[in-house]
């Protein structure tokens, strides 16, 4: 699987140890668009990145983070065909792959700890989208041209 990550500098250090752990595992082909450092950096130009990425196809997943993990989740929505979900805990990591098909996780580096972070990390990459009904939701969100989606 192929992950395209990046973080701001609020969520350097997390993003650090989420690569670390993905490459300890062995099963993932993982490129890091930034930060390289903790120094300031604005998020939106890692968010448009990583959702770019994802949504022309190039990568599998994205992991975006930053502090709180808001800016970023609102930067990687904006590209067509990246769903991109803020998730805080174990619950909203595997439903947003069950139920929403997300091809991007958000994370707050300033909100979560790193180990449940890593936890939701694993989870997200390995939970299967249910299809069913939700495909049909899926396909409303990714561009239904009733709704004057572009």
């Amino acid at each position: 699987m192929k992950i395209l990550i990046g973080s701001d500098h609020g969520g350097y250090e997390l993003k650090e140890e989420i690569k670390r752990y993905l490459s300890e595992k062995g099963l993932y082909s993982v490129n890091d668009v930034g930060a390289f450092s903790k120094e300031p950096i604005d998020y939106p130009l890692i968010g448009h990145e990583v959702a770019k990425g994802i949504s022309e196809g190039n990568f599998t997943r994205g992991i975006l983070i930053c502090g709180s993990g808001i800016g970023m989740s609102i930067v990687a929505n904006r590209h067509r065909n990246v769903r991109a979900a803020l998730c805080h805990n174990l619950y909203t990591a595997r439903l947003s792959r069950e139920h929403n098909d997300a091809n991007t996780l958000v994370l707050g580096g300033r909100v979560l700890g790193v180990g449940l972070a890593l936890e939701m990390v694993e989870l997200f990459l390995s939970t299967d989208f249910m299809g069913g009904r939700h495909l049909r939701r899926v396909e409303e969100i990714d561009g239904d041209s009733r709704l004057g989606a572009s």
